[in-house]
């Protein structure tokens, strides 16, 4: 029996489908492709694959749309691949239930990280029904829930309770990007807009946390879309 991870392909371009498919089967995972949108709902119900890798830009219909219809019936892990410089679109896709993006062009060491990521979350998920640990640890910040305390480096850090609900947030998504309106809706609820008031309070955050907080190593910004904690620093 095949017990490899199966990861469905969805791109239109032979060139990048050939590329990816290569690294992924290198690195010991199965793969199905398709170039089209409706060929790949179809194939996420017959196959039921681990992860699919979705493009954006389809001949038959538009990426965002594959995210729409799938997220009506599956939570099957998605990583859209989008063209540099469409914010707009990464952001409406993550929003509708998209788990991560990766941009073009990209190294197989980040595809590859980026797919491990998700499948793991998937993972532990399905393991433990959606139960989080009491406490997370990277690096030198750890994070205690029951206790509701920060520690970086052994110290508590004395943070707001905005602050704390933010960093607990980023926490429980560990190693996903989460969109500026996906952050607003959770702390301060879904008819506000408090993206200076985010800004704000992500700038005093890092003051808290990072040693350096102009490179970040623990909150990453994702430029125009949201932000990431790291999962190892």
């Amino acid at each position: 029996m095949d017990n490899k991870p199966l990861i469905l392909l969805v791109e239109d371009e032979e060139g990048i489908s050939n590329f990816i498919s290569a690294i992924l089967t290198a690195n010991d995972y199965s793969v199905i492709k398709t170039g089209k949108g409706g060929e790949a709902i179809s194939l996420t119900a017959s196959h039921i694959p681990d992860l699919i890798l979705l493009d954006l830009g389809l001949p038959d219909m538009d990426g965002i749309e594959v995210v729409k219809n799938l997220r009506k019936w599956t939570a099957i892990p998605i990583v859209v691949v989008s063209a540099r410089g469409h914010e707009r679109e990464k952001v409406e896709a993550l929003d509708l239930g998209a788990d991560d993006y990766i941009t073009k062009p990209f190294g197989s060491a980040e595809l590859l990280a980026r797919i491990r990521t998700e499948l793991r979350h998937s993972n532990k998920n399905t393991q433990a029904g959606g139960a989080e640990a009491g406490s997370i640890t990277v690096g030198e910040l750890r994070i205690d829930y029951e206790k509701r305390c920060v520690q970086l480096e052994g110290k508590k850090l004395h943070l707001t309770p905005i602050e704390y609900k933010i960093i607990v947030l980023l926490a429980r998504h560990i190693g996903k990007v989460l969109t500026h309106d996906f952050i607003i809706r959770e702390i301060w609820g879904p008819y506000t807009n408090e993206t200076q008031t985010l800004r704000v309070n992500m700038a005093n955050i890092r003051r808290k946390l990072e040693k350096n907080p102009a490179e970040p190593k623990y909150i990453i910004t994702e430029v125009g879309v949201g932000y990431r904690m790291a999962e190892e620093v």
